[in-house]
């Protein structure tokens, strides 16, 4: 019977994936020498999500040696330039690779200052669109590969399962733009991806519990004015909120020039509220969460 355990043991251990995250972009929107916010989940070493397109995350991707053909979806969090701008860059990388299968692009909806995704991808490759000589992207006849647009909007929490992992989504405040917060569940483990939130309606709760990893947007010091608030997490509520849902370690990202000069003091008053570990992100770190 031991013998049997411990064979049990070892097939698990043998079977179990390897799974990373990659911050390929740990920036903001203003010119600070890094990319702005992206990131990459890999499986077995191969590329499988990527959350958020800033600028600069099509290079980092490059350079991670990932291959868009083994993509399974791309989440958008909300339409803002700093999380959007390189998807057509992907996209046209895409015409030049090996891949065929269509590619899910998940986001926001609309409201009267922002598209949905759709209408973002509309307004991009549509027949009016500013890049509509590749048109052909919105259709399962493209010359590459289909991009299918999958709009989120929900109080709740929507589930969307793909082959290697499982996509929890659901609407966070962030001032007037739409907005996502989402899970990914993967052999096992949990990664808790805030997007850019002032967490006001505290759905990011509802997915946090327990979770292996909370990236957080770090764009505002604890003393930000008003109407940075109304956008972002204070560094208190990110502790206040991981340490409620005993979340195992913050990863501090979206890292802009006026919280980069107060990240001393953040730390230590962070660690009054969290006792877990809190990491400054940077271009290309990489987490493992393998077993």
């Amino acid at each position: 019977m031991k013998i049997l355990l411990l064979l049990l043991s070892l097939l698990t251990f043998t079977l179990a994936k390897e799974i990373k995250i990659e911050i390929l972009g740990s920036g903001g929107p203003e010119i600070d020498g890094r990319a702005s916010t992206s990131y990459l989940l890999w499986v077995d070493n191969e590329a499988k999500l990527i959350v958020d397109m800033g600028s600069g995350s099509m290079l980092r991707f490059e350079e991670s040696n990932a291959k868009i053909e083994t993509l399974e979806a791309v989440v958008l969090t909300h339409l803002h330039i700093d999380h959007s701008v390189d998807l057509p860059a992907f996209v046209k990388a895409g015409y030049f690779s090996k891949r065929s299968a269509a590619l899910d692009i998940i986001g926001p909806y609309a409201n009267g200052s922002f598209p949905s995704i759709g209408e973002f991808l509309e307004g991009l490759f549509g027949k009016n669109g500013v890049y509509r000589y590749m048109q052909d992207v919105l259709t399962p006849q493209s010359d590459s590969f289909e991009i299918i647009p999958i709009e989120i909007n929900s109080n709740a929490v929507i589930t969307r399962k793909y082959e290697d992992f499982t996509l929890k989504l659901i609407n966070v405040h962030h001032g007037s733009v739409p907005a996502l917060g989402l899970a990914i569940l993967v052999d096992g483990k949990k990664i808790v991806i805030s997007g850019d939130t002032d967490d006001a309606e505290k759905h990011l709760e509802k997915l946090l519990q327990n979770a292996d990893i909370f990236i957080a947007h770090h764009a505002i010091p604890e003393d930000a004015n008003s109407f940075a608030k109304s956008l972002h997490m204070q560094p208190s509520t990110i502790a206040k909120i991981a340490q409620k849902a005993n979340v195992k370690q913050i990863l501090l990202t979206h890292r802009m020039n006026r919280t980069i000069s107060k990240e001393r003091e953040t730390l230590k008053m962070m660690h009054r509220y969290y006792q877990g570990k809190i990491i400054f992100a940077k271009d290309k770190f990489i987490v493992s969460l393998s077993n």
